[in-house]
Order: structure tokens, then C-alpha cells, then sequence
């Protein structure tokens, strides 16, 4: 068979992949800094001028964003996937010491409140993406500490130990001496906070060099990891009444705040409370975007109150979210947060318990939903896997569900030729896992997405290409791609097909073939939004945030889902319900 996929003769990426997975066969910790040589060799688009002697902002940022604070203090990292494998190698406590989270990545963690950080992993793509985070965040620190041996930054930074905060000016001369942008500094001192001073005398006054050790890292220890994962969501999902293996699954990919928001309808029910809240702010940009939302007769302030309702539940503690969470259970949604092993929430949806009159009128008309009432399938929706973990849990659950009548993902990507912010509608992922192109039908086009959706293009019949991971990629891997007319650059597209291929054929999935799924029986439904532009210098996630921008294509992608499902589920309904009449 011809291949119509790009040979991407990436050989540095390669080389660098091949050098960290050798060193993590060792049974003993392995030096960071073994891995830097491969690191810069491989000239990573994230970390385009890893060999200059200027710090690069973008990707000081990216790594720092998605590590836990701690990495300041941590002179070991400790990699495994359950408890178990952290006991036998002989950290007998490790879930007693401190949880740590990371801003920009949801990875269980925990610090033994001097040196050593655990990490628990779903995945070999957490290794590809964890591994690079902490040789370019090391790489850098160690780019800082040389540039803040200079005497007079001493006496700039000495007298603000325990303030935290700088003066305008004295951030300009700081940001001359280590040579980045005001506007750069000011970011890393929004993310450090109170510590940013301190962090900075910890960088001036030892280099860095960290070790890392692979407690265990078979496939073995992976699906046992995913299997304690589903044992636990049956188990809590049990004491509602809920058997996941009797019902009707669509299993939904995305975070854990767009589906809830759109069908309980809180931030409508309680908008008074939120715009009480925006008023206090000393900053009024917000409650100026909102009386401009109000007044545009094309816009609809729903996206902007879940928005809001968002850091409104972050900032005002249990309360809030204890009253939501007891009309989320009347409503027949269910979070179950993973116990142990990996850090994802899941949430589970009874399509026949929730009420029309609540639901974001985008949805459709309540009279038309009706007939959900009478339905019994569930909506699984799991947290953003990252990379092969997709594979693991959705194969998982397509093992244990009653029927797997729909697979819908959302989630951010990288466009070659859009902008931040656009829609990108793929029906060929070529995956660099399986080294498998799909073909599939998306159950999406443009017109399912475009009227929900005031800024950007949306882009359909695209070609996506599931990458290793976010810093396994070079500007020369991007453009052999993009000549083959590949334009949108993801992380989970691939594995998630491997998991539906499974799901419908009697075989494990093919490797190195091009595989067409046009006759997968359920509906296949991906959705990217644009948040990255790795064409670009420095237009990435480590240069900034979707923040607000995000919002729209992220419920845009949502309505369509949601709509998808209840058209679905309303015609089966409705079928059934005809089948059962008495024939005349």
C-alpha cells in the first residue's frame, strides 16, 4: 500500500526520545543534565533558542507553568503510577506528603517538604511530556543563575526578601540584567507571587541539577492504573444506583466546567450574585465587557457569565461550590474525582434526570427535549487525557460500557494555518504513535459550529497530526507536515481512534497502515480549538493564555456536542417509542 503520510526524518527527536527512555532503565536516578546535549539538539519549537545565552520567556513560562511550585526546592523527581509501585521501591508515605499542583498541567503530585517530588503518571506520553518540562525549566535556571551572579542585583533584590514585590523601575534593571522583556519578568512575577524574590536568590545562589528515576513504566502497570481508575468510578457511581455497564455511554472528552455550565443553568439562575461579584473588582474591565455584551444585540452574555462563574467558584471557597454540588446530584451529575493514582475528575451525566428548562437555550427548545426524560444512557465525560492515556481510559471504557453509542472530543490545538482562536473540523489524523493514518467521518462540519461562534474561522475537512508530545516537534517536523497539507497539531486524536478502531473490530489496532473507519457504527465527532501558532515565534501557551479569547470556541465546541447528543438520543427515543406501539 502507498503512504500518503510525510516521512518527517526527524532523527533529533528521535535520538533525544531514545536517550532519556535508555537512562530510565536504570534502577537508580538519572542527572537532568545527561539529557541537556539531546535536548538542544533537537531544537524544540518551544524552545526555539534553548543554546542561546538569553533566557527564552516563552519557554521559561511553559515549563514553569506546568510544574508545581516546589520545583524550586526539588532535587529528585520520582516517577511511578500507583502507590504500590512507590512502596515497593521503598517511599512507603508518599500520599501523606504534601499535594502539589501545577497551573498549567493536571499531573498528581506530591512533596516531601525538603527535596523530593512524586509524580504519578498515566502514561508513557506523560514521560515524553514530563521529561522535556523539566530539562528546559533546568536548562534555564541555570541561564538565570549565570546572568544573576552579577553583584549589583544583590542589592536590587536584597532589601525585597519578604515583600515579594518590586518597584516599577527596579524591574526594568532587573529584567536588563537577565535579559528579557519588563513585560516577560512581570509574568513570571505574577506566577512566582510572593515568592518571586526568593525564588530568584534560590536560582543566584546554586545551579540546578536535578535527578530523575523511573519507578515503573511497563504497559502492564499503565492498564493496571486505568483499571483501578474505572474499578473506583463504578464503585462511587454504584451508590446513586448508577451500573455503567447497563446504560448507553457517550463518552465525551473535554474539562470539567463547559457541559455542567450549559445544562445546569447556574450562572443565568444566579447572575445577580456575579455581577455583585465583577462590581467589587478595583479593575472594571470586566464589568465594561460585560454592559457591552448586554447591549450588543448579537452577542449573548451566557459566555461570559460562565466565565465569570468559573473564578467566582475558585475565589469564594466551599460554600459555593457545596450548593452547586447538591443541585448537580438533583440533577443527576455526578463528579467522581480519581482517589488514587493519577490526578483527572470524571463526570458522569444522567441524560433522563436533567431538567430542559435549565439548559442554555443554544441547546435547543425545551418542548423539543422532552423526551430526554424518558432516556437511561449517561454522558461520561472525562477531564483532557493527556496523549496515550486517551487510548487506556477510552479503551477501558469501551470494555466496560453497555453501549458506546457516541465519541465526542474537544480540546486546544496548534494550527498551521489559522489564527489563535479559530475552529479546526479534522476528518484524517495521521498518528505518530501507531504511525496509523485514520479516516473517519466527522460526525462535525463548519455549519454545526459557525453560528455559535462571533470571532475566528472555522475550518473543516482538515488533516490533524497527533504528535509525542508538545516539545517533540521542531519547525523542520511542522513544515514536512505542513506541505502534505497537515495544519492542525494535537496530542490526543490519535490514540483516542486506535481506542475506536478496538471498540468496533475483533483486533488489536494496526500499526504503520492507513485505516479507514467510515463504518464505525457510533458517531466519531472531533473539535479543536486554536491556542497555538508554532509557525510563530513565541505564539504559544508559554507567551500567554487563551484567559477569556478561549471561551468562545470552547463552548461553541460544547453546544455542538451537546446538541449532537440530544439529536441522537431524542431520535432513538422517539423510534422506540413508535416500535412499541400497537401495529394497526
Amino acid at each position: 500500500m502507498d503512504r500518503t503520510v510525510p516521512q518527517t526524518g526527524s532523527e533529533e527527536i528521535e535520538l533525544y526520545m531514545r536517550t532519556y527512555y535508555s537512562l530510565l532503565r536504570s534502577s537508580d536516578s538519572i542527572k537532568i543534565e545527561t539529557l541537556v546535549e539531546s535536548h538542544l539538539a533537537m531544537r524544540s519549537s518551544l524552545h526555539e533558542h534553548a543554546a542561546a545565552v538569553e533566557p527564552p520567556a516563552s519557554a521559561l513560562m511553559y515549563s514553569a507553568l506546568r510544574l508545581p511550585p516546589c520545583i524550586v526546592q526539588t532535587e529528585e523527581v520520582l516517577i511511578g503510577q500507583m502507590s504500590r509501585s512507590f512502596i515497593a521501591a521503598g517511599y512507603r508515605n508518599i500520599e501523606a506528603w504534601q499535594r502539589v499542583f501545577a497551573t498549567g498541567r493536571r499531573r498528581r503530585a506530591h512533596f516531601d517538604g525538603e527535596s523530593i517530588l512524586a509524580v504519578y503518571v498515566v502514561s508513557r506520553s506523560d514521560i515524553d511530556d514530563l521529561v522535556p518540562i523539566l530539562t528546559a525549566f533546568q536548562i534555564e535556571w541555570n541561564k538565570l543563575h549565570d546572568l544573576l551572579q552579577n553583584p549589583d542585583l544583590s542589592d536590587l533584590l536584597g532589601p525585597y526578601v519578604d515583600a515579594g514585590n518590586l518597584p516599577t523601575e527596579d524591574f526594568a534593571a532587573l529584567a536588563a540584567a537577565l535579559r528579557i522583556r519588563v513585560s516577560d519578568l512581570k509574568r513570571l512575577h505574577l506566577l512566582w507571587g510572593e515568592d518571586f524574590v526568593n525564588n530568584l536568590l534560590q536560582i543566584r545562589e546554586h545551579r540546578k541539577s536535578m535527578t530523575l528515576r523511573l519507578i515503573a513504566g511497563s504497559l502492564s502497570d499503565y492498564r493496571r492504573a486505568t483499571a483501578s481508575w474505572w474499578n473506583e468510578l463504578c464503585e462511587e457511581l454504584s451508590q446513586a444506583g448508577i451500573d455503567p455497564g447497563e446504560r448507553p455511554v457517550y463518552f465525551v472528552s473535554s474539562n470539567t466546567h463547559s457541559l455542567i455550565n450549559l445544562l445546569a443553568g447556574f450562572a443565568r439562575r444566579f447572575e445577580e450574585s456575579l455581577i455583585d461579584y465583577i462590581e467589587s473588582f478595583e479593575e472594571k474591565s470586566l464589568l465594561t465587557e460585560y454592559e457591552d455584551t448586554k447591549e450588543s444585540y448579537h452577542k449573548s452574555t451566557d459566555n461570559f457569565l460562565y466565565f465569570v462563574l468559573r473564578r467566582y467558584l475558585s475565589e469564594k471557597g466551599s460554600q459555593a461550590r457545596h450548593v452547586f454540588a447538591r443541585e448537580e446530584n438533583r440533577l443527576g451529575i455526578h463528579r467522581v474525582p480519581s482517589r488514587h493514582g493519577f490526578e483527572m475528575e470524571t463526570q458522569v451525566i444522567e441524560l433522563g434526570k436533567l431538567e430542559a428548562r435549565w439548559f442554555d437555550p443554544r441547546l435547543g427548545r425545551a418542548d423539543d427535549l422532552a423526551p430526554l426524560r424518558h432516556s437511561n444512557a449517561i454522558i461520561i465525560n472525562i477531564d483532557y487525557p493527556l496523549g496515550m492515556a486517551s487510548y487506556e481510559l477510552l479503551s477501558r471504557i469501551s470494555q466496560g460500557a453497555g453501549r458506546l453509542d457516541g465519541v465526542y472530543v474537544m480540546g486546544k490545538a496548534a494550527t498551521l494555518n489559522g489564527r489563535i482562536g479559530d475552529m479546526m473540523i479534522p476528518n484524517v489524523i495521521h498518528d505518530e504513535h501507531s504511525q496509523n493514518t485514520y479516516l473517519f467521518r466527522n460526525c462535525f462540519t463548519a455549519r454545526h459550529v459557525r453560528s455559535y461562534m462571533q470571532h475566528g474561522n472555522v475550518l473543516d475537512n482538515q488533516k490533524a497530526v497527533t504528535v509525542l508530545g508538545t516539545f517533540l516537534q521542531n519547525p523542520h517536523y511542522m513544515s514536512v507536515f505542513y506541505k502534505e497539507g497537515y495544519t492542525d497539531i494535537e496530542m490526543e486524536g490519535g490514540p483516542y481512534l486506535s481506542a475506536v478502531y478496538e471498540a468496533f473490530r475483533p483486533q488489536r489496532h494496526p500499526m504503520n497502515e492507513i485505516v479507514n473507519l467510515h463504518s464505525v457504527k457510533f458517531d466519531i465527532g472531533f473539535l479543536h480549538y486554536a491556542s497555538d501558532k508554532p509557525m510563530k515565534t513565541g505564539q504559544n501557551l508559554g507567551a500567554g493564555s487563551l484567559s477569556y479569547g478561549g471561551v468562545e470556541p470552547t463552548y461553541a465546541a460544547a453546544i455542538a456536542i451537546l446538541r449532537r447528543i440530544f439529536y441522537n438520543e431524542t431520535e432513538k427515543l422517539i423510534e422506540t417509542t413508535f416500535e412499541a406501539l400497537p401495529a394497526f
